[in-house]
């Protein structure tokens, strides 16, 4: 059974309503606040999704084929206080829970642990924090900036991944290592990390950056990608084009009207669907994990078959 923790009662709601659909794991839904949660609260389950939303990384896991029972925590924390629309407060503001998820974690010591935070964080200095947290009790971490048009979704929505691995090498056993450079925050000393999506997509799915293959170099495209390339359409088929305040102009997508008459919990909707993560970028991230570091149970039940 999975742990769902999601202070909003609306978006709790919603959660209920798709567990009871079958459409993510079943579970407890704890809609107290983060600050409140003990780590014997978690005793008893695998899969740990704080600030849940509206189930967004427990659908990746399914879309990628994480099995319900294999361990992972995810948290995408609060992004009002690093978000460019916010008020620029970063660690100062209240909304900042990072440090009552590592102090979770650091009490449960999950074998995984993922998240996302808006991309203007990485100026602020947040996942510098994360990762010092993380390394500091043994984690090994990468991350990397990767936008929702990277799965063809029509909107470019910037956003900062992050995977620490349990029983990593950590950051002092890293550097030095001649095999790789010693990355910060998704980038490498020396290097502009834009010009090298590759390497990127290596130091997120491979945290202990010991040079394996990475999702990039071999793995299947996921079945959305493999669908709209079998439909012939691409969802910025019906995409719109706005021009920002900057003078550029951008594609969206048309669909969500900001007013609407007769629509209950219309605000509701929008606060849930505008502070959700995009599930299939999420399901990339987990995949590209699975294929560094394989399911232990599935490997022991594929060998006991073999012999």
């Amino acid at each position: 059974m999975n742990y769902y923790n999601e202070f909003d009662p609306y978006t709790a709601q919603w959660l209920r309503n798709l567990i009871a659909a079958g459409l993510i794991p079943a579970g407890h839904v704890d809609t107290r606040s983060i600050t409140d949660v003990q780590p014997d609260d978690l005793a008893g389950y695998r899969q740990c999704h704080f600030f849940a939303g509206i189930g967004g990384w427990s659908l990746a896991a399914r879309l990628a084929g994480w099995p319900d029972d294999r361990e992972l925590w995810t948290g995408s924390a609060p992004c009002q206080p690093f978000s460019v629309a916010g008020k620029g407060k970063a660690q100062a503001d209240d909304r900042h829970l990072w440090p009552h998820l590592f102090r979770l974690a650091r009490a449960r010591q999950p074998a995984v642990l993922m998240g996302e935070q808006v991309a203007a964080a990485v100026g602020k200095d947040w996942i510098d924090g994360v990762f010092s947290d993380l390394e500091g009790i043994g984690y090994a971490c990468g991350a990397s900036v990767v936008p929702a048009c990277a799965v063809d979704a029509p909107h470019r929505r910037d956003r900062l991944w992050f995977v620490a691995h349990a029983g990593g090498q950590g950051l002092a056993q890293r550097i030095g290592d001649p095999r790789v450079p010693c990355e910060v925050g998704g980038k490498s000393e020396g290097k502009d990390a834009s010009n090298d999506d590759r390497a990127d997509a290596r130091a997120l799915a491979d945290a202990d950056c010991c040079g394996r293959e990475s999702w990039a170099d071999h793995a299947a495209p996921r079945h959305w990608q493999a669908t709209t390339a079998a439909s012939g359409r691409s969802a910025w088929d019906s995409a719109g084009v706005i021009v920002g305040h900057d003078g550029k102009a951008r594609r969206v997508e048309p669909s969500i009207h900001l007013l609407a008459d007769g629509i209950p919990g219309r605000v509701a909707q929008l606060r849930a669907g505008g502070n959700a993560i995009v599930p299939q970028v999420a399901a990339e991230v987990i995949g590209a994990y699975m294929d560094c570091y394989p399911d232990p149970a599935e490997q022991l039940r594929v060998a006991l078959a073999t012999n």
